[in-house]
């Protein structure tokens, strides 16, 4: 049983073609436009209403960053909600959203909420907005593991490049302030009711996993502060110390958001995504002490399948390069 630590709150095998889904083509890179990043679907937003981590991150995040007459902004809006716990605050808050249909909802929810005289819902290209006024929060949830298929990066590094031309080099509190990407090696059990099905998995990150054995410590392999430069690609070839002998056939990304510090309360206020779980076609025994090598490199904001492609897993002392599963 594995129980990794991430808490929300305060406080070689390379993927073989065919892992997850065929290469995009013309048609379906508009359908990932429609799909993905600020333009999911509605249902997405809804249930994202109910992921209490999610939502009491944020609150706890905002609740300590945002003053009565601050002005907020919030990229890619969603329902709403999290420009609610500003709004309550005193603040005044424009609330950014592509989506047309997402754009009525929020106004209908705000104004339901009595919130319509600090909230002003937009709909706009979060890439694109520039606001009439200096800023002095945004908000920003468009987190996917890994930092793969939404458009965190993207839309952040955007508005830092425009809000700077119009308001000059200060920036606002971005929330969240940084994430953490991580990976580490795993014994996975693909075993569904006596079916043998090596496919890649979502995990929730605050609960504890029986059917996965950790086989080393998580390996960070960026770190990085959204006010600072953001990475627009992410790889790594780091040594990985097996601290936990079994059989390697998988491996596990895990993201960690540090929403915002609070400086005089000492604590952060965090929230980590969910995991992802991508199987080995060869499964292969390690040993306590044995070091390998994972390798990867992928865009921010990328696919899964980009990621699969480019995954790499090679012995320390051998460097075997062994391929990971088709699904």
């Amino acid at each position: 049983m594995a129980a990794h630590s991430l808490r929300s709150g305060v406080h070689s095998f390379s993927i073989a073609p065919g892992l997850f889904v065929r290469k995009s083509t013309p048609e379906q890179s508009i359908n990932d436009q429609n799909l993905l990043g600020q333009f999911i679907p509605l249902q997405y937003h809804y249930n994202m209403l109910q992921d209490e981590d999610r939502v009491g991150a944020f609150r706890s995040a905002i609740e300590s960053s945002v003053r009565c007459g601050m002005h907020v902004v919030e990229l890619g809006g969603g329902t709403g909600i999290l420009s609610s716990f500003a709004a309550r605050m005193g603040a005044n808050v424009t609330c950014v959203e592509r989506n047309p249909e997402l754009v009525q909802c929020a106004r209908r929810l705000v104004r339901e909420n009595g919130l319509q005289d600090q909230i002003e819902v937009v709909q706009a290209d979060a890439t694109q907005y520039i606001p009439d006024i200096p800023v002095d929060v945004v908000v920003c949830e468009m987190l996917h593991v890994a930092l793969l298929r939404e458009k965190q990066t993207e839309v952040i590094d955007a508005f830092k490049q425009n809000y700077v031309r119009s308001f000059g080099s200060t920036l606002p509190k971005f929330l969240p302030e940084a994430s953490i990407l991580m990976c580490q090696p795993v014994e996975q059990s693909f075993d569904f009711a006596g079916y043998h099905a090596p496919v890649p998995l979502f995990q929730a990150p605050l609960v504890e996993q029986p059917r996965t054995q950790e086989l080393s410590a998580l390996s960070p392999y960026a770190t990085f502060a959204y006010d600072e430069r953001i990475p627009q690609h992410f790889r790594s070839d780091e040594p990985v110390v097996i601290n936990q002998a079994g059989t390697l056939n998988a491996v596990r990304f895990v993201t960690q958001n540090v929403i915002t510090v609070d400086l005089a309360k000492q604590n952060a206020v965090t929230w980590p995504n969910q995991c992802l779980v991508l199987p080995i076609e060869t499964p292969t025994h390690v040993d306590c002490g044995q070091t390998i090598d994972i390798t990867f490199s992928y865009a921010a904001g990328g696919s899964i399948q980009q990621l699969a492609d480019s995954l790499c897993v090679q012995h320390g002392s051998s460097h075997a390069q062994r391929q990971a599963s088709p699904a």
